[in-house]
Formats: structure tokens, C-alpha cells, sequence
């Protein structure tokens, strides 16, 4: 188990590999391939006029939704798999493996609980199963987990389900043995947040210009108004054969 010093520069180093990442993925977004998942009769029926208006609320929606796969990977799944003195797993669906005397606990991390489909979970179940396999001959009882960092989510194997999934406060102590572990994580984030926060506002600034830019060169008349035509032909014209990014 690591200690509170251990765990704060744990901490500190998750959260500049998350916002590095955040980072990154902002240089790698392009305008179009975000912009043919949107609904352009929506932002018209809203009202919108303004190009900028537009690029900033696709990309606060694209970088809202990955940041929490990016969070789940940079931040919850190392730490889990460091506090917990786990191993990673090669398995293809599984993060680390924790094991004991007398069992293998092989955890599928999440971020949050809220992830799965009908055919997710099959293929999850599927994913333990193989890895099962091939862990049989250790002789040791096989605990798979779906694991979130946060939430209340809890539940046992079932029929459908070979794993059995913790959440949150259960997750955090299960693995630490440490009742106050979930709160620790917030707790010792103190400032770096705000630190990360004012180095990534330039990153953030920049792609919203570049965006815009692109948005009104590709999408706008030359007196500055949105063609609205244009853009529902690029997003759902039948003859428009750029790749779907």
C-alpha cells in the first residue's frame, strides 16, 4: 500500500500525463471529422449564428466525452494498479491482475460505471472467459471485475455475467484496504488542477481559432453568414465523397 507522500506524487504525476494527453488530443482533432457527427438542423433551429458559437460547443462535447475515457486511462487505471501492488495484464479487456494466496482478481477499469451495452458486456464476459483460460493452470480461484473509479455500481456474477462489478468507495477500499482511499484521491489533488488548468487554456484557445477559421473558409458566404445548405449537404449529402475522418 502506498503511503499519503507516495500517493500525492502519484497523484501529481497521473494528472500531468491526463492533461498531456488532453493536449495531444486536441492537436490530432479534425474540424470535419467532428463536425459530420453533428446536427446541423439543430444549431440552426437554436438559433446559432455565429461560427464560433459553433466550433466551441463540438468541441467542448468531443472533449467532454473523451476526457473521461482519458481520465479513466491516465489517471484511475494506474493508480488502482499501483495501490493495489497489481500486474498488467496482457489479456486484450483486462488492465491488471491482483493476486492473492488463494485467487487471481483480474479488473476490467473504468472510469465511471455508466459504460456498458448489452454487447459490451457480452464481449467483457467473453474477455474474462479467454483470459480464464489461460490462467487455469495456476490453480487459483478466478475473480474477474468490472471496476469504476467513481459511482455506486455493485453487482454479483450472473448468467450473462461472469464478473462481478464495484464502484467508487467498495472498488477503492476492496483494493487498498483503505476505507478513506476515494476520498484521498480528491483530497490530494490541492492545487495541480488549477496549475494544469492555465497551461491547457492556450491549447484550448488556439484549436477554438483554428476551428473557426476552418469552419467560416469552408462553411460561411463571404459576408461572414453561416451557409446553412452547404453544411447539411456536407453532413448528409448522398454525393459528398470526402472521407468520414
Amino acid at each position: 500500500m502506498v503511503n499519503a507522500e507516495e500517493l500525492q506524487s502519484l497523484i501529481s504525476k497521473c494528472l500531468q500525463d491526463f492533461y498531456e494527453r488532453r493536449v495531444r488530443k486536441l492537436g490530432q482533432l479534425r474540424l470535419k471529422g467532428i463536425l459530420r457527427r453533428k446536427n446541423p438542423y439543430l444549431f440552426k433551429a437554436l438559433g446559432t449564428q455565429k461560427a464560433s458559437e459553433i466550433v466551441e460547443q463540438i468541441l467542448t462535447a468531443y472533449i467532454g466525452s473523451s476526457d473521461e475515457t482519458i481520465f479513466g486511462e491516465a489517471f484511475f487505471e494506474p493508480i488502482a494498479r499501483i495501490a493495489a501492488g497489481a500486474k498488467v495484464s496482457d489479456a486484450e479487456g483486462v488492465d491488471f491482475v491482483i493476486e492473492t494466496k488463494d485467487r487471481q482478481i483480474a479488473v476490467a477499469m473504468k472510469s465511471g460505471p455508466n459504460i456498458y451495452n448489452a454487447s459490451q458486456k457480452k464481449r467483457q464476459t467473453q474477455e474474462f472467459l479467454a483470459l480464464r483460460s489461460r490462467l487455469y493452470k495456476l490453480h487459483k480461484q478466478f475473480d474477474p471485475m468490472l471496476a469504476a473509479g467513481y459511482g455506486r455500481a455493485r453487482s454479483e456474477p450472473t448468467k450473462d455475467t461472469v464478473y462481478r462489478r464495484r464502484s467508487g468507495q467498495d472498488f477503492w477500499t476492496e483494493i487498498t484496504g483503505d476505507g478513506d482511499f476515494y476520498l484521498k484521491l480528491i483530497r490530494l489533488m490541492r492545487e495541480e488542477p488549477a496549475k494544469h488548468r492555465r497551461k491547457y487554456a492556450p491549447a484550448w484557445d488556439a484549436a477554438i481559432n483554428r476551428f473557426t477559421r476552418e469552419f467560416v473558409e469552408n462553411f460561411c458566404f463571404s459576408n461572414g453568414n453561416i451557409d446553412w445548405e452547404k453544411l447539411v449537404q456536407f453532413v448528409s449529402g448522398t454525393k459528398n465523397n470526402e472521407p468520414t475522418a
